[in-house]
């Protein structure tokens, strides 16, 4: 909670905002919170927590549906915050929220840091040390960036890497940072690499991802192995497929201890998966 007492009052949702960073960035973070929300909107909601300007500190969710049903007053509790105090109370209640990922959360912070720097800036020159110099010494650039860790609730590993993502990566690479599909220790081997190429690979890694998802949920660990289908005639089936149809068989590389084959459902169809007789195999005609 904030350290000073709030005082209980009623708003619109027309007259509340999000914070301006939030705004700045081009995205809603609280999005995230909305679906989540819907379903308890009917009931009796807790006050949300807003700043004197209409910024709003929690209950994002309520605050987008009531703006969506058209309610006419929240019941909100206001405390005088500055917009520095106001994104630091988002970031340290949002932490552990459905949506806010680390990604998203340094994000926010980082836009802490100039205030960050005048605050090195201003101890340094209460100690006689600062000579007017634009440049931070190295121990107070890292003071600063403990203090973004420390706000966004990462280590301050994180907070360089996100740093050099968001100069380098490409912008799609940045929107499935902030909706969680993309780590940030995947993001930062991706953007190492020239745009174009982040993008080859990115597909390629979703297209993996998606695949290993189907082979946890419909294929499970045997407890011992089994083969539902002839292993010998499905790679001579495959095979025959390639001869047919060039380009029709895509092999790629996984990191699953067992091979697994995925087969589409034209090869199932007919008697393709039946082993054709060698010539030998063939009998006499009568």
């Amino acid at each position: 909670m904030p350290c000073c007492e709030g005082r209980p009052v009623v708003r619109s949702p027309e007259q509340l905002h999000l914070h301006r960073t939030m705004l700045e960035l081009g995205w809603m973070s609280a999005i995230y919170e909305f679906s989540a929300s819907v379903a308890t909107v009917q009931s009796v909601p807790e006050p949300i927590l807003i700043t004197t300007n209409g910024t709003i500190l929690t209950g994002f969710g309520y605050w987008r549906s009531a703006l969506f049903d058209g309610v006419r007053g929240i019941n909100c509790i206001m405390y005088p915050l500055s917009e520095e105090k106001a994104l630091r109370f988002i970031l340290t209640h949002h932490q552990s929220r459905r949506g806010w990922n680390d990604f998203v959360r340094i994000r926010l912070a980082l836009s802490l840091e100039p205030h960050f720097q005048q605050k090195a800036f201003d101890n340094m020159s209460a100690g006689g040390r600062y000579k007017g110099s634009a440049n931070l010494p190295e121990a107070q650039r890292l003071e600063v960036r403990q203090e973004i860790s420390r706000a966004a609730g990462v280590g301050t590993r994180n907070v360089s890497i996100v740093k050099t993502i968001l100069q380098v990566a490409h912008p799609r690479l940045i929107e499935a940072l902030q909706n969680g599909t993309l780590s940030i220790n995947r993001a930062s081997q991706l953007s190492r690499l020239p745009k174009i190429q982040q993008m080859e690979e990115f597909i390629r890694y979703s297209e993996q991802r998606a695949t290993n998802k189907v082979i946890r949920r419909f294929i499970p660990q045997p407890k011992e192995p089994k083969a539902s289908l002839d292993v010998v005639a499905l790679l001579d089936a495959l095979q025959r497929q390639v001869a047919r149809q060039p380009g029709s068989v895509v092999v790629r590389e996984g990191r699953h201890k067992r091979t697994v084959i995925l087969i589409g459902q034209d090869l199932f169809a007919g008697p393709r998966l039946q082993k054709e007789p060698k010539q030998d195999e063939i009998p006499p005609s009568a």
